[in-house]
């Protein structure tokens, strides 16, 4: 009888093992399926990633920054006003990379660096992405426009312009393209200090459009040289054809030196006004100047990947530096 009932244990408890495994099992999958997203998540992921690339956006951030730089050192205080002026500026930028993507896409199928864009690799057509960007470029108008006046949306017409117009189509003729091209740099922060009451004439605007326009010739140029091989394969004409390293290497400290001395043109025309904010451009000023002197005993060795590098970090504390020096001057 002994034996009979440890059978039974030994059965029943057998019995038990596969529906206990069955529910763990179920208790397994339903853990796997809450941390795994679902197919609607995945393809809003992978299409927010693909407008992501298709309309520059990290580079749309940035300008959109210098915009909002403007707003604060004319305004010298946040309004609702600057948030419809970052809006327009934002749909504007973006739209123009968007429409930059439509207009090189055959060049970047040649090069490494841009082949897996979306149009190149065939994830949206020419024409898909042409309707993107008029979208984009309508509604940043409409927003610059009904939000912030005629010439704020007049401003940003003229910076897709100045990229799509004009530094685009040039960028085939001539190396040096990147020389009048760099007016889109000088446009946002303009935007910005219109939106927030100052004049288009005002002198602390001129310096800090200049500031922009000075840097955006090296970020441009470094780019370029960066990618020199590739832009020459894709059929764009190239500074490395018409200048040897070292001539390179020597222009290009020039340029990373006028920037640094642009910088110092906000505090000389009361843009920046509190005294942590103007030691703050002296100091990354100076930084920059420092680093920039290396590249005159490069030579051979000029790495254009660290200075762009360099240049556009610089400018991001230069805009710090900018943007905190309204609430500096309100401090007792």
């Amino acid at each position: 009888m002994a034996d009979l009932r440890t059978r039974a244990a030994i059965w029943s408890r057998g019995a038990a093992l596969p529906v206990a495994r069955g529910r763990d099992a179920a208790r397994s999958s339903d853990a796997m399926d809450e941390g795994r997203p679902s197919s609607l998540t995945r393809d809003i992921r992978g299409s927010l990633g693909l407008l992501r690339v298709l309309t520059k956006f990290d580079i749309a951030v940035l300008s959109t920054f210098s915009a909002g730089t403007g707003y604060l050192l004319a305004a010298r205080s946040l309004h609702w006003q600057m948030v419809v002026a970052l809006a327009g500026t934002l749909l504007l930028s973006c739209g123009a990379g968007a429409l930059n993507e439509v207009q090189e896409w055959k060049s970047d199928a040649l090069m490494a660096r841009t082949r897996k864009r979306p149009i190149p690799a065939g994830l949206i057509t020419p024409s898909g992405g042409l309707l993107v960007s008029l979208l984009l470029l309508t509604g940043g108008e409409a927003v610059l426009l009904l939000g912030v006046g005629a010439l704020c949306a007049l401003l940003g017409a003229a910076a897709v312009a100045s990229y799509n117009l004009l530094y685009t189509p040039l960028k085939r003729v001539t190396a040096f393209a990147v020389v009048p091209g760099s007016i889109i740099g000088a446009i946002p922060p303009a935007i910005g200090w219109v939106a927030g009451g100052g004049r288009l004439a005002d002198g602390g605007l001129l310096a800090l459009s200049f500031f922009f326009f000075v840097w955006q010739i090296p970020h441009f140029w470094l780019l370029l040289l960066k990618y020199g091989d590739q832009y020459e394969q894709a059929g764009f004409p190239t500074l490395t054809q018409v200048f040897s390293p070292g001539q390179l290497s020597r222009i290009t400290c020039v340029w990373m030196m006028a920037t640094a001395c642009s910088s110092l043109l906000l505090p000389l025309f009361g843009v920046v006004r509190s005294l942590p904010s103007v030691l703050a451009l002296v100091l990354c000023a100076l930084g920059l100047a420092w680093a920039s002197r290396k590249l005159l005993a490069a030579g051979e060795g000029f790495s254009p990947g660290m200075a762009f590098m360099q240049i556009n970090l610089f400018a991001l504390a230069v805009m710090l530096a900018c943007a905190l020096d309204p609430l500096f001057t309100h401090l007792p």
